[in-house]
């Protein structure tokens, strides 16, 4: 049976593209979600799903929404991807840049291509749902004069030609994906200890003077390696936060031996998952 996978968007969009690259030697069947919500809802009641969801990027930044509805569901990290996210001009067969009247996209694809649309002030920027929703909405309804803003996988997809590929402004533009299952797909997937490399895990502090430094003091005796630390504030408790952290280490042993001393120090503690680390970028 071929592995499930739920995105965010629809085909063609820039999740459904890193899914298949994560799962590229094998046939998977992808389920679309109009958001970030549905898709951990649609994961909560079918425990043989897996899921697929952006985390950070290096221009936008951390998606602290889906740091909490990770932390709120009881979903495990499983695997990460980084794709990096390169943008095309696309439109119907026989439009030219200079005929176009309007460009369609999501919002942040159309501020990551600014430089290039202002160049061409002829194209009205107007902010759509998806960037591969709009590849798909001027094909099925041939809508002429009319471009997207999308990755070239969308514009193949739905059969439109490409004016002008990598029109984003910034070239060193990644997105970092986190592959997410149910406790029992995760067991089945995990790899062996020897080789996790990576952990994500969250915490609280008590709002006490050098609670964080301690901890940091802690992780680095153990020659464990902080690749991110993100705080986000706890609703109802003025000043408190809560803190997602990524570790990088090179023995899982020491990693656990760090985990239990940080422990009577840490409050609210879990592990978000235990997976290896992505060193290619694509």
């Amino acid at each position: 049976m071929n592995k499930r996978v739920t995105i965010q968007g629809v085909a063609g969009c820039f999740h459904d593209a890193a899914a298949r690259g994560y799962f590229k030697d094998e046939t998977i069947d992808i389920i679309e979600c109009d958001s970030f919500p549905e898709l951990f809802d649609t994961l909560s009641t079918d425990a043989s799903l897996m899921g697929i969801v952006a985390i950070e990027n290096t221009i936008a930044g951390s998606i602290l929404s889906n740091h909490e509805l990770l932390r709120q569901s009881n979903l495990q990290i499983i695997g990460e991807y980084k794709m990096r996210i390169s943008h095309v001009l696309a439109a119907l067969e026989g439009q030219t840049i200079d005929t176009l009247t309007e460009v369609n996209s999501h919002p942040m694809a159309l501020m990551q291509c600014e430089q290039y649309l202002r160049r061409h002030p002829n194209l009205k920027m107007i902010e759509k749902f998806d960037t591969a929703g709009s590849a798909k909405e001027i094909a099925e309804q041939k809508l002429m004069r009319h471009a997207a803003v999308c990755g070239e996988y969308a514009a193949n997809l739905y059969g439109l030609n490409i004016l002008e590929r990598g029109i984003e402004t910034n070239k060193r533009n990644f997105t970092r994906f986190l592959i997410i299952a149910d406790p029992l797909t995760a067991g089945e997937m995990r790899p062996r200890d020897e080789y996790i490399n990576k952990a994500s895990i969250e915490f609280t502090l008590p709002h006490t003077h050098g609670a964080l430094s301690k901890v940091l003091t802690i992780f680095s005796f153990y020659d464990i390696n902080l690749s991110k630390i993100q705080s986000l504030p706890i609703v109802g408790r003025e000043w408190e936060y809560r803190f997602y952290v990524d570790l990088t280490f090179d023995s899982y042993v020491r990693y656990h031996q760090s985990i239990d001393a940080v422990r009577p120090l840490i409050k609210d503690f879990k592990i978000l998952g235990e997976y290896i680390e992505c060193k290619y970028e694509i």
